[in-house]
């Protein structure tokens, strides 16, 4: 395993929820991204993000840990739940919000 996907590994399996994005929560750099936060946001549950733009090598290394070619991509107990479309279809469904409630990370 690479120096990327070792960190990569770590931050998956030490976050409860990770989103791996183009930019910051607070700044996303591509609309996908900004997509991506607005659910979680909506959602109000905590996470970490990384910008994937900041590090070359967790930028690649994303795709291969997933083995998913895109970025954003949203990680849940240490398990890949998909980038911001499966991600808005799952919102649309009620589905990430009942995999956040059986997580424990719903708010309310």
């Amino acid at each position: 395993m690479s120096d990327a996907q070792t960190r990569i590994a770590d931050i998956v399996n030490t976050n409860p929820v990770v989103l791996f994005m183009k930019g910051t929560p607070l700044f996303p750099q591509c609309g996908f991204s900004s997509r991506a936060v607005a659910i979680l946001d909506h959602l109000g549950v905590p996470y970490e993000s990384v910008d994937v733009l900041q590090d070359m090598e967790v930028r690649q290394g994303i795709k291969q840990f997933s083995e998913w070619p895109t970025i954003p991509q949203l990680y849940v107990q240490g398990e890949f739940v998909g980038g911001s479309d499966i991600m808005m279809e799952m919102f649309e469904a009620g589905e990430l919000q009942q995999l956040m409630a059986d997580a424990g990370l719903a708010q309310g």
